[in-house]
């Protein structure tokens, strides 16, 4: 502990004196009139604040290190709520996700950073139900994360009615100790006693701490006040004059508390501009599925900068990110089988720019934590997620390990870039365009193995389609990706000998879409598209290139997709089962020749 540490803790353990004990409630009172005015502005009326406005006056202007005029800094304390403020870096709303996040900082923290800030999270008892945040006390406890705090506004009511533990502390008090965390029972009202136990877990070394807080709903408001009904209503303007002029005769001081300063300890860090210093090393025989290529680009990529980090949820035999993990051990996150928990934690990891992230795992799993997918999209977070075993050319695996969806799910999500690599060489440069891009990144990866169809000189840009084979004579033009483009190379071939000539087109990037290179190829081929895709015809390639065309004249978009549930098979027999492989894309191809 360092000599600014223990002279802050010294100062803590002494307790406030009564003056600032005084300050801080009436910061509590004037949050409070806030929270009131500006909710009854609103359609509806959630009162929150006033049921923890003594937990965040004394969070913010006595525990927490923080500089006001600099919310990003990184030596900051960090702080997790339901609210969208300058220094809450992850708006959580109140379905959970805050905890997660919280470990991801705490992760980053203590491991990485190994520096001096906390991490700090207001949780609802309502959000309490949700499996997640006990996801998330699993894994701050197994890491040790003595640097975060849980604080738990157990104030009974929920949305519409009160919880079913109500009040009963003693229920949280045990399901906090039960996960390994030093756990503190309070009064949320009392803040001479929520200074000293924040102080006191500031002490705390080994493990993660939770404070349960006994709150009431709408405290302060006389009728209102731990009533049910209030809940979500505006309240008529005579009233809320009545209640604000009331909690104003309460206030005894005009002082504003300074939060402390931070420890400046934090390491300076770059993440930005990593180049690929040595080309891929693939040679024109190799055949590598790209799953295997993007565990090996991770490794390679964790050379280039030391805050590349992987997150994996016990999926790591089989999407190759154990490759990461072998060569770089200490930057390896295991999350075990809780993906929610996962992409919470990546969240957490990546804000203020503190690293580099990839969360692995299967892709159909990514469905599972989709609602935290969309957190991060609305908090404009930079993280990048890999899906491996992608469509039912991941074989003889289970249908329920076959992602079909994934591209439709990760198209809906604000400007998520959306690779989708057809080789080793592709797939190398789609992780380290996904390092540099300042977007959410999906990479959608194959369990099959393919040949190698780019040179390693070949270069790659974000949204820039490839027309891997053309001639003067083509009549169709055939659009894949990943597994669905070997397909149609082979298709091709074949056709070639009938002396029938198609375009082909790899889309490597399925958001943002090549729209020039698509239309500008369908109008020199007579306007007709056929897409093929290892995935489900809702939301994936052909609904991307249909509307993509949707307003040029001329140009009809024929789709092949998986259309029903898939079965177990090997990779070939599964592709033509569904109808992808290439004998359907000859026979679509003749089919539109043919009329």
């Amino acid at each position: 502990m360092s000599e600014a540490e223990e002279s802050s803790g010294m100062a803590h353990n002494a307790g406030p004196d009564e003056k600032t004990l005084q300050v801080l409630r009436d910061m509590a009172n004037r949050l409070r009139i806030r929270s009131i005015r500006t909710t009854n502005t609103w359609t509806t009326s959630y009162l929150i604040p006033c049921s923890n406005a003594e937990i965040m006056s004394v969070l913010f202007f006595y525990t927490m290190r923080y500089k006001q005029e600099d919310p990003e800094n990184p030596d900051n304390d960090r702080c997790i709520l339901s609210k969208g403020l300058p220094f809450v870096n992850v708006a959580t709303g109140w379905p959970g996700q805050g905890l997660g996040a919280a470990c991801g900082m705490a992760y980053t923290g203590k491991y990485f950073d190994q520096a001096s800030y906390r991490v700090f999270c207001l949780l609802g008892d309502e959000e309490s139900t949700e499996g997640s945040v006990w996801e998330a006390f699993a894994f701050a406890s197994y890491y040790n994360l003595d640097n975060l705090m849980a604080i738990f506004d157990v104030n009974r009511i929920g949305h519409s009615s009160s919880m079913s533990v109500e009040h009963c502390i003693a229920i949280y008090q045990k399901r906090c100790e039960a996960f390994g965390w030093n756990t503190y029972v309070v009064d949320g009202r009392d803040v001479k006693t929520l200074c000293h136990v924040f102080s006191q877990a500031a002490q705390v070394r080994g493990k993660p701490t939770a404070v349960v807080a006994k709150t009431f709903k709408a405290r302060g408001m006389p009728n209102v006040e731990d009533a049910e009904s209030w809940y979500g209503r505006p309240m008529p303007k005579e009233r809320v004059d009545a209640i604000v002029k009331l909690i104003e005769s309460q206030i005894q001081t005009n002082e504003i508390l300074v939060p402390s300063p931070p420890i400046e300890d934090s390491p300076q860090i770059n993440i930005m501009n990593i180049c690929m210093t040595s080309p891929p090393v693939y040679v024109a025989d190799d055949t590598v599925s790209t799953q295997r290529a993007c565990g090996l680009a991770l490794a390679k990529l964790g050379h280039e900068n030391d805050r590349v980090i992987v997150l994996d949820s016990d999926t790591k035999n089989c999407n190759f990110s154990d490759i990461f993990k072998k060569e770089h051990p200490e930057r390896f996150i295991q999350c075990c089988i809780a993906e929610q928990n996962m992409v919470n934690v990546a969240l957490g990891c990546s804000t203020r720019d503190r690293t580099i992230v990839f969360a692995y795992t299967f892709a159909a799993f990514f469905t599972r934590a989709f609602d935290q997918i969309r957190l991060g999209a609305i908090s404009q977070i930079n993280i990048n997620l890999i899906g491996c075993h992608c469509g039912v050319s991941t074989g003889d695996d289970n249908p329920y390990h076959m992602a079909l969806e994934d591209l439709a799910m990760f198209r809906a999500i604000p400007n998520c870039v959306v690779f989708y690599p057809s080789d080793a060489v592709s797939t190398e440069h789609a992780v380290y365009l996904a390092a540099n891009t300042k977007e959410m990144c999906f990479i959608r990866t194959s369990q099959a193995e393919t040949a190698i169809i780019y040179t390693t000189q070949e270069t790659f840009q974000i949204g820039q389609a490839k027309v891997v084979r053309h001639s003067d004579n083509d009549k169709v033009i055939v659009i894949g990706a990943g597994v669905t483009l070997h397909e149609a190379l082979v298709a091709a071939a074949e056709l070639s000998k009938e002396d029938i000539s198609i375009r082909v087109i790899d889309l490597f990037t399925i958001k943002p879409l090549d729209i020039a290179t698509i239309i500008s190829n369908a109008k020199a081929t007579g306007g007709q598209i056929i897409t093929v895709e290892d995935h489900y015809p809702e939301g994936g390639i052909g609904g991307a290139v249909c509307a993509a065309v949707s307003m040029e004249p001329n140009i009809v978009v024929h789709k092949l997709a998986v259309m029903d549930v898939p079965r177990s098979g090997r990779c070939n027999e599964a592709l033509d089962f569904s109808g992808i492989s290439s004998r359907h894309i000859i026979v679509a191809v003749k089919c539109i020749l043919m009329t």
